[in-house]
Formats: C-alpha cells, sequence, structure tokens
C-alpha cells in the first residue's frame, strides 16, 4: 500500500501556547501514525522554529507555507530558502491559491520560487486549479497552463520528487468541497499529462488534493486510487480533527 501525505497548512493562524497544546496532543501518537504516512506541520514563518524543535525526534517534517524569489538581499521581510533549509524546512507551498489571489503571484513568479525550491533540494508543494466549478474541460484547461510553463523552464524532468496539490479555489476555505469523482478525474489528468513528458517523473510525482477537507470527507476522497494526499487547512488547527484525518488515511495505508 502507498503512504499517504498528509499536509496541515496553518495559514494565518498560531500561536506558542495553541502550538505547545497541539503538540502534545499529536506527539502522544505520532510514533504510530508516521509509520503508515508521511505527516507534514506548515505553520506561520515565525513559528518554524518552534515547531521543529518539537516534531524533529518523532517523524513529522516541517513545511513552509511560502519563499521569496530571492535568496538573499535588501528585501525587507522576505524569507529565503536557505533561511528555510538552515531551520530544518523539507516541504515548501508555492502557488497556493490565496497567495495568486491576494497577492498577485503570477506563474512567472511561481516558477521562479519552484526552481529555488528543487535547486536547495527541498520538496515544492506546488498548488494547481481552477475558480469555478462548472467547467471540466475549462479546469484541464488551466491546468495544463499551470504545468506547462514550469515544463518550457525547468525541462521534462521538473516534476521529479515533487508534490502537486489539486485545489479548486471555488473550494478554499469555503466549506464547499468538491466532489470526489470529480478529483479522481482531474487527478488522473494529472498524471497521465506529466507521465506523457517523463514516465519516470511520476514514480516520484505525489498528487495531493486540498479544498474544505474534514474528518467527514476524508474517507471519501483518501479511497480515489489517484489521490495520494491531502493539502489540510482550518481542519488541521484543531489536533484532535487531524488526528481523526490521520487515523482515517492510516485504515487506508
Amino acid at each position: 500500500m502507498k503512504k499517504f501525505l498528509l499536509v496541515a497548512n496553518w495559514k494565518l493562524n498560531g500561536s506558542k501556547k495553541m502550538i505547545s497544546d497541539y503538540l502534545s496532543s499529536l506527539k502522544s501518537l505520532a510514533s504510530v501514525y508516521s509509520k503508515k504516512n508521511i505527516i507534514v506541520i506548515a505553520p506561520p514563518t515565525i513559528y518554524l522554529s518552534q515547531v521543529y524543535k518539537d516534531i524533529n525526534n518523532i517523524d513529522i517534517f516541517l513545511g513552509a507555507q511560502n519563499v521569496d524569489i530571492n535568496l538573499k538581499g535588501a528585501f525587507t521581510g522576505e524569507t529565503s530558502v536557505l533561511m528555510l533549509k538552515d531551520i530544518g524546512v523539507k516541504y515548501v507551498i508555492v502557488g497556493h491559491s490565496e497567495r495568486r489571489l491576494f497577492h498577485n503571484e503570477t506563474n512567472n513568479i511561481i516558477i521562479k520560487k519552484f526552481n529555488l525550491i528543487k535547486n536547495l533540494n527541498l520538496i515544492p508543494i506546488l498548488c494547481i486549479g481552477e475558480i469555478q466549478n462548472n467547467n471540466y474541460s475549462q479546469t484541464k484547461k488551466i491546468i495544463e497552463e499551470q504545468l506547462n510553463c514550469i515544463f518550457k523552464v525547468l525541462g521534462k524532468e521538473a516534476f521529479r520528487n515533487t508534490v502537486i496539490a489539486y485545489e479548486p479555489i471555488w473550494a478554499i476555505g469555503t466549506g464547499l468541497s468538491a466532489d470526489p469523482k470529480h478529483v479522481q478525474y482531474i487527478h488522473k489528468f494529472i498524471r497521465n499529462y506529466i507521465q506523457e513528458y517523463d514516465p519516470i517523473s511520476i514514480k516520484s510525482t505525489i498528487i495531493q488534493y486540498g479544498g474544505s477537507i474534514n474528518s467527514v470527507n476524508t474517507e471519501e476522497f483518501i479511497q480515489q486510487p489517484d489521490i495520494d494526499g491531502l493539502l489540510i487547512g482550518s481542519a488541521s488547527l484543531d489536533a484532535k480533527e487531524f488526528l481523526k484525518i490521520i487515523e482515517i488515511a492510516n485504515y487506508y495505508t
């Protein structure tokens, strides 16, 4: 059975106390859970070091929610991939719909970030997806554009050892999750599309779903053959809820 990649994206949430309480709940069962699946926690940048200290010895990996396009220099307020690697980050989310929508991140910016992450031997979690939920052909067209821009710049091997998170923008933070069969259809499309460029890439490419995931709907998605994991937003802020999601994934591992 395959291992699922379960990523807790805390977004702009958290505090020192919340993290301490959360990880205390998680650590008691983490040694069992992390043997079956891959668990990643992506807190706000300011809390990365605190989280790393608590998860370093329990096989839970550290993720970052964003990174700058520069390695160093006069770029006030930014965080470079060198810094992320230095404090123990392994996974970096790039191209999240909220970055695209609220921070005007273009495909060109996302390519630069993706390339830096790969060059430092970290694992990018590339978020792709559509805005509306009523046109499957449009979904495929948008995804092709989002993948092609990286293929054109970085070549056919671009997606080796990479995570792709399909997240329909209309389902992010709305409580409206996509239909699991539709998600499976799109995941299969993504897998086949990458495989056409490079059959080797797809062997190390993880394709996960993100979009209003919770313990109630996790099972519907995790059972789909081409869904390799979940990018979890608000539900991951509650340790008990996140543990329920992990338990469900463990059942199918």
